[in-house]
């Protein structure tokens, strides 16, 4: 696991950069009350969508009842592209599957949903100059990681459609993790999924990260998830990266929720190896 909590600003967005969030709902009440007891979020909706709304500035899309395809019915990250149609045109090209075509949003972005030739679904959107998403503050968007059984084929093909520069972490076989880098910025990881850890019935998908604040931190998170009728899947544990939990929502969606300023710090010996980490095979 690597985590870059401090993701880029909007002015330095580049193509294959995470500019996105969206939970599919189909209760938007449910999912309003569980999400602002759980980070305070505030909303403004629009015929169907409710953006979540943080310090003012918007954090992640609610969309209510739409025709999705089986797998897009978790948290889904969205990357930024110049041409959605495009993009989609090249994964088809390069053996992944289009699951939603290229279409105009009602905020005028052009968005497409994909399955990578591994499994995992992800989306890709063009947005405009003046687009915000906010990666600073307690329930924001935090990083993203793809849990693959097949690292190799994932790293060559999103190396291949997005341009990622791609960095191993660990030897490759214990520990295969690599980070995807776009202009020196890391943005992603792709996991390796372990038998012991992720038993076979598991697919490939992406990992949501979101932030605890330090005043709040990953544990109170975990408990306040319990409260509003979640579960805690995976319990607070410490990372070179910060403090991490894995919960579902009152729905049973899936995500982590991080506290950067709780990371313990690797020994030399211990570089390329995860710290108590329930992941690590």
């Amino acid at each position: 696991m690597s985590i870059t909590p401090n993701s880029p600003a909007l002015a330095e967005l580049h193509a294959g950069a995470p500019c996105w969030v969206e939970l599919p709902v189909t209760d938007l009440a449910a999912a309003k009350d569980f999400y602002t007891g759980l980070f305070g979020w505030r909303y403004e909706d629009d015929e169907g969508y409710a953006v979540a709304v943080l310090d003012g500035v918007p954090v992640a899309g609610l969309p209510v009842g739409r025709a999705l395809p089986e797998q897009y019915t978790d948290w889904t990250l969205f990357l930024h592209t110049r041409h959605a149609r495009a993009t989609a045109e090249k994964v088809f090209a390069l053996g992944g599957q289009v699951l939603r075509n290229p279409s105009v949003e009602a905020d005028h972005t052009q968005t497409t949903v994909i399955s990578d030739p591994t499994g995992g679904v992800l989306g890709f959107r063009h947005v405009p100059p003046d687009w915000r998403f906010g990666t600073t503050g307690h329930g924001a968007y935090a990083w993203a990681e793809l849990n693959t059984r097949d690292g190799a084929t994932a790293d060559a093909f999103f190396r291949e459609l997005c341009h990622y520069d791609v960095m191993q972490i660990g030897d490759g076989h214990t520990v295969d993790y690599t980070v995807w880098s776009v202009e020196g910025e890391s943005v992603l990881g792709r996991q390796r999924m372990g038998r012991r850890s992720f038993p076979p019935s598991v697919p490939a998908h992406w990992m949501i990260y979101l932030t605890a604040s330090p005043e709040i931190g990953a544990d109170s998170v975990a408990n306040r998830v319990l409260e509003l009728g979640g579960r805690v899947t995976v319990e607070p544990y410490d990372t070179p990266y910060g403090r991490v939990t894995e919960v579902r929502d009152h729905d049973g969606s899936t995500f982590s929720v991080v506290d950067p300023s709780r990371a313990v710090p690797l020994s030399e010996d211990e570089i390329g190896a995860n710290v108590d980490d329930p992941y690590d095979d």
